[in-house]
């Protein structure tokens, strides 16, 4: 049933796409009320679509059914990124010079979680520093020396013995008139060069300049108007579209550089019409139409079904290309690696593909610094087509304004617009009993002895088939409830329906549930308490299976969509564990079994207390090679059961630390990032004893001037394996504003505990 669901959703795309706005795979999904659709397998629409746009004479529009609305010939130009801060925007300079500015900037190969925008790459080891005094002490004296030596040279202080190799390697000729005054001076030139040469080297002169020279010529050019960078060569320069040119497409790439340089397009559009792009070329039968629509709508291409070409707003720095945000700055700490102090810190899809955990007290910055830009990057790359993200906050949490989403779900709130599908857009009674189970009793598993996971998915599933059966769909919220408990009324409903419609295959469900209800410690009772927790005036109305129009599933990852749900934490705190739970059983189950894995789906669980359990561990585990990623955050690793600590740290490939967190959580972090072997100094002072009697009066003197006995001083060196970062350290050392954080990317390549400034 699911791949007959992805086959129609993939054939709607390609509807879009053939239409004349050829898009990624997927990339346009139909209206939720739409007749043909499967229920859970398409998106649901936004409520105010804007106007369909006319087509051409001669080409007929796609069915309605076939395709969402589109937008309306071109949506506004956004603002274009910021331009690099080595080359700001001039007055008189055109309106496309920051968007190109931005785009040209060079992005080298860094380590993971590196901000690669403009990065310069730094020796791997800290080399010899020259203390700044001695520096410019030894420089100074090398300067005197050096004009001393000359001045006695010039004066004939030291005879003209200088003098010699002028006078005898010259013809006797050139010592006459004009030529000589020339040879001499050109002698005199050659003689301060060496003594500038070798004194420059003697006093570190190259030193001094790239130490505070160079910095400052730099800034005080930068101030008066550096001029903007010569473009590079049209076969290297990203904003001549190099790769359309080169599949012959010229056409439309002299219009998409046209309107860049004329500052109609931004990041978003340039990473949204590379995504159709690399779309097209995968299906030559689009080429055609891709070069259509640019020619026709230029950087306004191929758009989002939303018609959005950029967020209202952003608060931290993005690059598309890269397709990183950038979080904070590496510290200049000894304890960080020399190679990462002082450059970006940066997260993307291949990070966040082996999902990230974030720990930390309330107020150390989970939610402002790490959350929101997240949750802000992989919003504008679904907007590019690249990204489908669903976030999942206690209402007021404030983790991104309402028009950055497409579907926002409020549960409990009368004015929502979208419900919450309860049982993941499935059509499988097993499969849906097996992730309700998950969010309904998951973290009671182990606890009680008759809160099993297996248990309860057989439980729901010997009353979710014959009542699908019987009825075409899932029950409702109070009609659940009432099979768990074992109503009469319910039971003999169902009993009757399943007969009337011919299915006594599954009235033997119905006969094992009632063998297994007079037995002690059956599960159906506990099941019916938990979901009595959604079956309150407050959520009259959601969970609604019987209208199923205004229904979000997470079947619909398949498509770049941007959701946000709302979480009634006030007043129903446990049906908000039990639904954030819920949310992170079914966003695990549907994004393994997506048959489009294209693009990168991603869940922000903004607090995941009681969301963790054995499934969700294992779950979490399996997004990595489905193209998949999990953000987490926990106020402390306390929130967790005790024996899934340590696995939740092993599942993640990338972990945070923020200031506050206490020695226990430390300890766990300091665990799991090991141990590295580094070099120790220690030195012993000793006491200088003095035999004769000159030596005794001048240590006495320096005794009386210092205050402080002669002593020497002995240094041992040695190679020892400490911790990376102590459990200590991560309570006590971390400052205000700081997180420690490790990455590992999807390919396998991992980078150190980094201390970040989150405010850099």
């Amino acid at each position: 049933m699911r791949e007959g669901s992805a086959a129609r959703g993939g054939s709607a795309a390609r509807a879009a796409g053939t239409s004349g706005v050829p898009a990624a795979p997927q990339a346009r999904p139909a209206a939720p009320g739409d007749a043909d659709a499967p229920r859970g397998g398409r998106p649901p629409r936004r409520a105010a679509p804007p106007p369909r746009r006319t087509e051409p004479a001669g080409q007929a529009a796609p069915p309605h059914r076939a395709a969402p609305p589109r937008p309306a010939a071109a949506p506004p130009p956004p603002a274009a990124p910021p331009a690099p801060a080595a080359a700001p925007a001039r007055e008189d300079a055109p309106p496309g010079a920051p968007f190109l500015a931005w785009l040209r900037t060079p992005r080298p190969q860094a380590a993971p979680g590196v901000w690669a925008f403009g990065h310069r790459p730094r020796p791997a080891e800290e080399p010899v520093r020259v203390p700044a005094r001695q520096l410019l002490g030894g420089a100074l004296i090398a300067l005197l020396s050096c004009w001393l030596l000359w001045s006695l040279l010039w004066n004939s202080f030291l005879g003209g013995l200088w003098m010699w190799p002028l006078f005898n390697f010259t013809a006797d000729s050139w010592r006459s008139g004009m030529t000589f005054v020339v040879l001499s001076y050109g002698y005199y030139a050659l003689t301060a060069a060496v003594l500038l040469f070798f004194f420059g080297r003697l006093g570190r002169w190259p030193e001094v300049w790239r130490r505070w020279g160079a910095p400052l010529v730099r800034r005080l050019w930068d101030d008066g108007g550096e001029p903007p960078p010569p473009a590079p060569a049209p076969r290297e320069d990203p904003a001549e579209w190099p790769r359309l040119r080169a599949a012959g497409a010229h056409d439309a790439a002299d219009r998409l550089a046209a309107d860049a340089r004329a500052g109609l397009m931004n990041d978003v559009d340039h990473a949204r019409i590379e995504r159709a792009w690399q779309a097209a070329t995968a299906r030559p039968g689009l080429l055609a139409a891709f070069t259509d629509t640019v020619l026709r709508h230029g950087a306004a291409a191929c758009p989002h079904p939303s018609g959005a070409r950029d967020l209202a707003v952003r608060t931290a720095p993005h690059d598309l290309v890269a397709r990183q945000v950038r979080i904070g700055t590496a510290a200049d700490d000894r304890r960080n690696p020399y190679a990462h102090r002082g450059t970006g810190c940066a997260l993307d899809p291949g990070l966040l593909g082996t999902s990230l955990l974030a720990v930390g007290p309330p107020g150390s910055g989970k939610t402002d610094r790490l959350v929101r830009p997240v949750l802000e990057s992989l919003c504008l790359q679904a907007l590019a087509g690249r990204a489908a993200v669903v976030a999942v906050g206690a209402t007021g949490a404030g983790l991104a304004p309402d028009d950055a989403f497409d579907v926002v779900v409020r549960i409990g709130r009368p004015d929502s617009e979208y419900d919450l599908d309860l049982y993941g857009g499935t059509d499988d009674p097993d499969e849906a009993a097996g992730v309700l189970a998950e969010g309904l009793v998951g973290d009671l598993v182990g606890a009680r002895p008759e809160a099993d996971g297996r248990r309860a998915a057989t439980a729901l599933a010997q009353l979710l088939g014959p009542y699908r059966a019987a009825h075409g769909r899932f029950p409702a919220v109070p009609e659940l409830r009432e099979l768990l408990d074992g109503a009469p009324g319910a039971l003999g409903a169902l009993r009757a329906a399943l007969t009337a419609g011919g299915h006594e295959a599954l009235l033997r469900e119905l006969d094992a549930r009632e063998r297994q209800a007079g037995r002690p410690g059956d599960v159906a009772p506990l099941l019916a308490d938990r979901i009595a927790l959604l079956d309150r005036p407050a959520f009259a109305g959601f969970f609604d299976t019987a209208h199923p129009g205004r229904t979000f599933s997470l079947r619909t990852l398949e498509h770049p969509l941007r959701v946000r749900v709302d979480l009634p934490e006030r007043g129903h705190a446990e049906a908000s564990r039990m639904l954030a739970r819920l949310v992170l059983a079914q966003f695990t189950e549907c994004a393994a079994s997506r048959a489009d894995r294209s693009l990168f789906a991603c869940l922000v669980l903004d607090d995941a207390t009681s969301a963790v359990t054995a499934e969700s561990v294992r779950g979490l585990q399996r997004l990595r090679s489905a193209h998949a990623g999990a953000l987490l955050t926990l106020r402390t690793l306390d929130d967790v059961p005790e024996a899934l600590r340590g696995p939740l740290l092993g599942s993640v490939g990338c972990r945070m630390a923020l200031s506050g967190v206490t020695t226990w959580d430390g300890a766990r972090f300091a665990e799991v990032w090991g141990k590295e072997w580094v070099e120790t100094r220690d030195v012993t002072d000793r006491q200088v004893v003095a035999h004769d009697p000159f030596s005794r009066g001048m240590h006495a003197l320096r005794r009386l001037i210092s205050g402080r006995a002669v002593t020497a001083q002995s240094v041992t060196v040695r190679t020892v394996e400490r911790e990376r970062w102590s459990a200590s350290e991560l309570a006590h050392a971390v400052p205000p504003g700081h997180a420690v954080l490790s990455v590992t990317s999807v390919g396998g390549a991992a980078a150190p505990p980094v201390l970040v400034d989150l405010h850099g």
